[in-house]
């Protein structure tokens, strides 16, 4: 595997990795490196939602603000590449000039999420991994976004601190790590297992002996 550097953006990490990884060191490492994957209740409702939020304008203007819907986002210094589900550009004298419309705007990346906010940061360094790919595409300052919550039906807005940006930047080095060693880590069991859709995939009790891969591979052979 070459190194960042040496890479062209197709071969770079999914950005949407940065929750599994956050959520789960094992879980992202068996989708995205071992190429697992299963669905559930969860994550066949997530996908609907998303697609509810696909189906508008990729250039919507609304008064004062654009909307750009399933924007796709690449940066070179995190090895990452994805999707953003919309972001808007708000028109304001203070943000970034934009010679395509004529005005200036700030910039403010928007992430739709099945269910309601969680205990750990799961999203937030989802968006704000969104909003550092915007910064290094648009060379403009992103301050703030919001994941809105299908089940609350309302906006948690998010600060892109130093801390968070800090947290991306470690995520993203360990994950391309991990992808150039085609390291899966051991499994931790936790409460959070049960909301796994792999988990009939993961296979804590094989850990001493063999990756899930091998497992599926041995068994199909069977």
């Amino acid at each position: 595997m070459k190194n960042v550097g040496q890479r062209n953006e197709t071969e770079y990490l999914q950005l949407a990795g940065l929750q599994h990884f956050s959520f789960c060191r094992r879980q992202w490492a068996l989708i995205h490196i071992e190429q697992q994957w299963a669905e559930n209740y969860f994550t066949v409702d997530g996908a609907i939602k998303h697609t509810l939020v696909d189906e508008g304008l990729s250039d919507e203007k609304m008064g004062k603000k654009r909307v750009l819907r399933s924007l796709p986002v690449v940066s070179h210094e995190l090895g990452i590449q994805g999707v953003c589900d919309a972001v808007e550009l708000i028109e304001d004298e203070g943000g970034a000039y934009f010679s395509k419309y004529g005005a200036c705007f700030i910039v403010y990346p928007v992430e739709y999420k099945r269910g309601k906010p969680k205990t750990i940061e799961s999203d937030i360094l989802q968006l704000t991994a969104q909003a550092m790919c915007l910064e290094e595409m648009m060379e403009v300052r992103v301050s703030q976004g919001a994941v809105f919550y299908f089940e609350t039906r309302r906006r948690e807005k998010v600060e892109f601190t130093d801390e968070l940006r800090a947290t991306v930047r470690n995520m993203a080095a360990e994950m391309n790590k991990y992808y150039r060693q085609g390291y899966t880590p051991k499994v931790r069991k936790s409460a959070k297992c049960r909301a796994c859709s792999l988990q009939d995939i993961c296979l804590p009790g094989l850990q001493k002996l063999e990756s899930a891969r091998s497992y599926v591979e041995r068994t199909l052979g069977e």
